[in-house]
């Protein structure tokens, strides 16, 4: 049994040692952002923050301080961590990571055009029951302009960290390996699962949503674009439904949206 045991493990070690320098960084990259995401939502909790750091970050409303440390500690685990590996660990250039200004001018095109379907998306789910009991996720952001800016302002760190980690880290790092489709491919699948708790409609749209980002980082090659995307999308939803819960605004028409500005006075 000792010599069975022995020849599978001498076998093991001779496949993982035949594999090409490539295929071992794709497997070290997916397997580090499995560690990464699960550290994330153990230690990066808002739970731990609250019972077991007890505030630790000092703010003076405990929730607010909650959500702070889950949107640092994104962007830490996201982007800081997973872009040295690439750079520093793997002797990639910034441009190889993802990190690069790429082709800015399509890049900064595409969003500028986006930008119209982002609000227009967003004005028509925040009519929502469901979206508007989601967002902002911190309550305290609807009742206080001050405290929605320092939110969202924290909120953009913590899509630095996400859309790193998926477009730029597993992206890139897969890539080389497994071809571009297959990566974009690759990162779309955890992207989509860790949105299983969302409404329905935000939850299936995120597959479209992931291979459509993938793509777009991977023609750009740079993962930057996808930052202002998804976050411009998340500031829309989050500014309409405090708007509605400011004005009590309903409906998706010129008056509803008229009646929803008029909470920014």
């Amino acid at each position: 049994m000792i010599d069975r045991l022995r020849g599978e493990w001498q076998g093991l070690r001779a496949a993982v040692a035949g594999l090409s320098p490539n295929a071992r960084r794709a497997a070290v990259v997916l397997l580090t952002a499995t560690v990464l995401v699960l550290f994330h939502l153990q230690v990066g909790s808002r739970r731990v923050y609250l019972d077991t750091l007890d505030n630790a970050l000092g703010f003076a409303d405990p929730a607010f301080g909650s959500w702070a440390w889950w949107f640092g500690m994104q962007g830490v685990l996201g982007f800081v961590v997973p872009a040295l590996m690439l750079v520093v660990g793997f002797r990639q250039t910034p441009a190889q990571a993802g990190l690069g200004l790429g082709d800015w001018k399509l890049a900064g095109g595409l969003a500028l055009a986006y930008l119209p379907l982002v609000v227009v998306g967003t004005w028509v789910l925040s009519d929502g029951i469901a979206f508007q009991a989601q967002y902002p996720h911190f309550f305290g952001a609807k009742t206080d302009w001050g405290v929605f800016l320092g939110y969202e302002a924290l909120f953009l760190f913590y899509w630095i960290g996400w859309e790193y980690l998926w477009r730029g880290f597993v992206l890139f790092g897969t890539a080389p390996a497994l071809g571009a489709p297959l990566a974009i491919v690759a990162q779309t699948v955890p992207f989509a699962i860790l949105h299983a708790q969302k409404p329905p409609a935000e939850a299936y749209l995120s597959i479209v949503g992931g291979l459509a980002l993938g793509a777009l980082v991977w023609r750009c090659r740079s993962f930057w674009i996808a930052v202002p995307i998804h976050a411009a999308q998340m500031l829309a939803l989050d500014l309409f439904c405090t708007l509605r819960y400011r004005t009590g605004a309903s409906g998706v028409g010129l008056g509803a949206l008229a009646e929803a500005l008029g909470g920014l006075g």
